[in-house]
């Protein structure tokens, strides 16, 4: 998650965190999940941001959980193995996901049934079932569920969709953009498992988690 998203994020729950007082108090935030690579990038940049606080971190990992405290700092009191408990305990207003794409609706879910907003890296679901069930769940709970995806918040895209709009480049007829990115072999070899897993609990590998970008 670049610092695009983190403003994005802030904006979409402002609500949540903004009251009438010239100072309002930041954005009550827990972590779910240490397995996506993007997290690393979003708590790098958060402890500069005066927007939102972290509370709490779950992740049943032991060993990825024991990292991220030694990493960034975390007290020992705001490390949950389990989601339940940490929304019970520390009372997010809001979380990031970074699970693994099959986990997502059962992260919405439970978020849902605490009142819990939810913004997740993409893509949404591994399946039109898990997405319905979660359309579902947000709905019964009342709660916002975002889906963060990153080319979203690049500038170059927005010059680029302005210019198109404003007929600065005439008749668009074909629109071809190229993002490079690491193989799954180099994924397997750094241990960033969860591309690896083609149809399991990523839905579809490498494929399936850009092709969403596509839209």
């Amino acid at each position: 998650m670049r610092i695009g998203s983190l403003i994005a994020f802030s904006l979409l729950f402002a609500g949540l965190a903004f009251s009438a007082s010239p100072a309002p108090p930041p954005l009550r935030v827990g972590i779910v999940g240490l397995v996506h690579g993007h997290v690393h990038g979003f708590l790098a940049q958060s402890r500069n941001s005066s927007e939102i606080e972290i509370v709490a971190v779950a992740e049943p990992d032991a060993r990825l959980l024991s990292q991220a405290a030694a990493r960034y700092g975390f007290d020992r009191s705001i490390l949950f193995a389990d989601l339940e408990e940490m929304l019970q305990k520390a009372h997010p207003q809001a979380v990031l996901v970074y699970t693994n794409t099959y986990d997502h609706r059962r992260v919405v879910e439970i978020c849902a049934r605490h009142g819990v907003h939810v913004m997740m890296e993409k893509p949404l679901a591994v399946s039109i079932a898990d997405a319905l069930a979660m359309q579902k769940a947000a709905n019964t709970g009342k709660i916002q569920v975002l889906v963060n995806y990153e080319t979203s918040w690049y500038r170059s895209n927005h010059a680029a969709y302005d210019l198109v709009h404003e007929g600065a480049l005439g008749d668009i007829r074909k629109w071809w953009y190229t993002m490079p990115q690491r193989s799954e072999r180099n994924w397997r070899r750094t241990g960033i498992s969860r591309l690896a897993h083609r149809s399991t609990r990523n839905g579809g590998g490498a494929l399936f988690d850009f092709g969403c970008l596509r839209r």
